[in-house]
């Protein structure tokens, strides 16, 4: 009898990864994947994330979502692995008992025997070797993402140690891809339709440093550009220090990679870096920021900072906040800070109360709202590169995504015209929405 499997993946783009290759390997073991909320299943998997408190909140309702199923007779195992599972696996079976079984990071490469246990009752996954390195960094996927764009994971772990970041704890240290198993990985994506590559890594910059000995980020993009019917190349989350002379070449020179970095900055205020154990200081991120956009004029630089770490006194946050409105960043998020057990950030004096950073944060969020909206105006009467995603059927409009925006997390271009999902279009701007976000345009004569 085939198993029918439901899976429901949380978090980063990079937990999305890890999901697409435990539905690739669940499907070649012939199981039947299904939506189990509508459809029912044998076992429901939960990729988990274990990052913030929010992540791990969202991680815990989505298994007591499935726990209801499971009542109702509706699924009849659930099984937990990721991030969250990885860090609290003892907790979770203990304080979770509608999990049936709980596995670390390695049960992305056991993922069919531990469905088979589970199912056959031979498991709790509480034996399931916990070490981060077991995760399996190559292997087929079954994407998640629409057709003609992927994410491609080129290191897993961090070695950074950021004083208020777990996930060197949850994933261990830095361990790149080699380059080989990434160029075969991306012409498989290309081959299948994928037209946009997003490189995604904890430290994208620092690809190759452990392998090679050297930072090899602008040899593998310039290897990827090689790959003809892929379009665009995106970067996010690299490092402002290892943005170097070379990266900064291949970026402005290669076509194929959009004039787009996801820079995540977390403060400007020179005292919280240090606390936060960033390495380098404001002067580095200004001239970084400076070489960026004399390098490609036209760069769209999205970054995110952290309000409330222990110690951070009004006067860094007046700095951060002048840096922000002077900087006048394309894309910008920010976080209020929540202390993560085990973290050093956590055990600092002068914790501040989370009402303030959360009173920060929205200040930070309500500036950059009208940055925001300046910056799209600024475009209107232009035109940029466009690629289709969807149909609005309320407002009769495609929409799209400008070579300026990565998916998921940044803005839309609703825009009339005949276009088709995944093709690429010269779209006129004509205006921008209420919020202020998203930009109206029509496809350009």
């Amino acid at each position: 009898m085939t198993e029918r499997i439901g899976f429901v993946s949380l978090g980063c783009p990079k937990n999305q990864v890890d999901g697409e290759r435990m539905l690739a390997m669940l499907e070649e073991a012939g199981m039947e994947l299904v939506d189990a909320l509508t459809d029912g299943a044998d076992a429901v998997i939960v990729n988990t994330c274990g990052f913030i408190d929010a992540a791990k909140q969202e991680s815990i309702d989505t298994v007591l979502e499935m726990a209801q199923l499971k009542a109702e007779g509706k699924i009849h195992k659930i099984i937990v692995v990721g991030c969250m599972a990885q860090k609290y696996r003892k907790e979770i079976l203990e304080e979770l008992p509608e999990a049936d079984a709980v596995a670390g990071l390695a049960a992305v490469g056991d993922i069919v025997q531990l469905v088979r246990d589970t199912l056959e009752d031979e498991s709790s996954g509480d034996e399931a070797d916990s070490e981060p390195q077991a995760l399996p960094l190559t292997g087929k996927r079954l994407l998640t993402t629409p057709a003609h764009w992927a994410y491609l994971k080129i290191a897993d772990g961090c070695s950074n140690r950021c004083a208020y970041c777990s996930i060197p704890s949850i994933r261990g240290d830095f361990r790149s891809v080699p380059m080989e198993a990434l160029l075969e990985e991306a012409q498989s994506l290309a081959d299948g339709g994928v037209k946009e590559l997003i490189l995604i890594a904890q430290d994208t910059t620092g690809y190759g440093l452990d392998l090679y000995g050297e930072l090899r980020l602008p040899q593998l993009l310039r290897e990827l550009c090689k790959i003809d019917s892929l379009r665009w190349l995106r970067l996010l989350y690299c490092y402002p220090d290892r943005v170097t002379p070379e990266l900064l070449e291949v970026m402005a020179s290669e076509p194929k990679i959009v004039h787009y970095m996801d820079l995540p900055l977390q403060h400007i205020s020179n005292k919280i870096l240090g606390s936060m154990g960033r390495r380098g200081n404001a002067h580095d991120i200004c001239r970084v920021l400076e070489q960026l956009r004399t390098a490609m004029p036209d760069i769209a630089i999205r970054t995110t900072f952290i309000t409330g770490l222990p110690g951070e006194t009004d006067e860094d946050f007046e700095e951060l906040h002048s840096f922000i409105k002077a900087q006048r960043f394309e894309r910008l998020g920010v976080f209020a800070y929540s202390p993560q057990e085990g973290t050093p950030a956590a055990e600092m004096p002068e914790q501040v109360p989370q009402e303030l950073a959360e009173e920060r944060m929205d200040i930070l969020m309500n500036t950059q709202s009208n940055i925001a909206r300046a910056n799209a105006e600024d475009l209107v009467g232009g035109v940029t590169e466009v690629v289709c995603e969807d149909y609005d059927g309320y407002t009769d409009m495609n929409i799209g995504r400008a070579v300026f925006d990565a998916p998921e997390i940044d803005a839309n271009v609703f825009f009339s015209g005949d276009a088709r999902d995944g093709e690429f279009y010269s779209v006129e701007l004509l205006g921008v929405s209420e919020d202020g976000y998203d930009l109206i345009g029509k496809i350009a004569d």
